[in-house]
């Protein structure tokens, strides 16, 4: 084995959420104040893997590490006794919050396992989806194409990624509405409601893939027509999230703090139940007491 390291980087999504498992378009970007450093240094006499954890995250997440070292052994045939040495891990992202923390490990890991030829270079993606099937149940897969292309994409399910590069560029920003979500919880809530009330819960999938057309619209054409069309997107986006269960008294409270100070539009990104909002401005928010902003960027 040789040293090894990366950086990944996160990622936010604009529209396209919960949809994308079912076929749906996902406009999403990589986010590239968030990010994994991955540093592997080999010891013949460590005898094992010894894996420091970024600092600050919580220690359930070295259990996570495993259960995902775990498969990708399982997955490329290799054996747990292979590995010795150091793993250490620095991190600048929030886990549970939506912005791909999940897959910025993923791929990581992946990237680690080509390097040692455990991987085919044509199977990362395929194999780096397998391995977030750990946190999310079951794995659309737009968190980890968008992590390894380190660009724009617009994706859909089981078929090849597009590049996607706006004309418009809007005045929105990422803020962390204080409480943590859980992307496999709210996977599962949606389906409940599939299964409660089909009716309503086709209606909901079919406005969210509205959104993602207006969406794409409105960054394509960098018209005068382009923000209120993404405010009406957003807007519409929100309602999804309210309408699947998804907004907590939390996640609306702080999307009512964004709007009383000034915000357009605003709706969750990611799975919701928490998590960070994406919020559309006239220009650069005003600093806000206990909030975080971070700029959401197309390019």
């Amino acid at each position: 084995m040789s040293p090894f390291s990366t950086r990944t980087f996160g990622k936010w999504i604009l529209s396209g959420e919960h949809t994308v498992l079912r076929g749906g378009e996902a406009l999403v970007f990589p986010l590239k104040s968030q990010w994994l450093d991955w540093k592997f240094i080999p010891d013949q006499n460590a005898g094992s893997l010894n894996v420091v954890i970024p600092q600050g995250y919580p220690e359930e997440f070295k259990l996570l590490f495993y259960s995902v070292f775990e498969k990708a052994c399982i997955l490329s045939h290799a054996q747990n006794h292979q590995f010795y040495g150091s793993l250490e891990m620095r991190a600048q992202i929030l886990v549970g919050s939506g912005l791909g923390a999940s897959a910025t490990l993923c791929v990581a890991l992946t990237r680690w396992f080509q390097e040692m030829g455990l991987v085919g270079s044509g199977d990362a993606f395929s194999f780096a989806k397998q391995l977030e099937d750990v946190f999310h149940g079951e794995s659309s897969g737009v968190d980890v194409a968008v992590v390894l292309s380190e660009s724009g994409l617009i994706y859909k399910r089981n078929e090849q990624p597009v590049s996607f590069k706006p004309q418009y560029q809007p005045e929105w920003y990422l803020s962390h509405s204080g409480e943590k979500g859980i992307t496999k919880e709210c996977v599962n809530k949606v389906k409940a409601l599939e299964a409660k009330d089909p009716k309503k819960f086709n209606s909901i999938d079919q406005q969210m893939m509205q959104v993602t057309k207006l969406c794409k619209e409105a960054l394509e054409s960098n018209s005068m027509k382009s923000s209120l069309q993404l405010q009406l997107a957003l807007d519409m986006g929100r309602e999804c999230f309210e309408q699947w269960g998804l907004v907590t008294p939390a996640l609306k409270q702080h999307m009512d703090l964004l709007q009383n100070h000034g915000a357009i539009a605003m709706k969750p990104t990611g799975s919701g139940g928490g998590g960070f909002v994406l919020s559309l401005w006239d220009s650069m928010p005003k600093p806000l007491d206990g909030v975080t902003f971070l700029k959401a960027s197309v390019n």
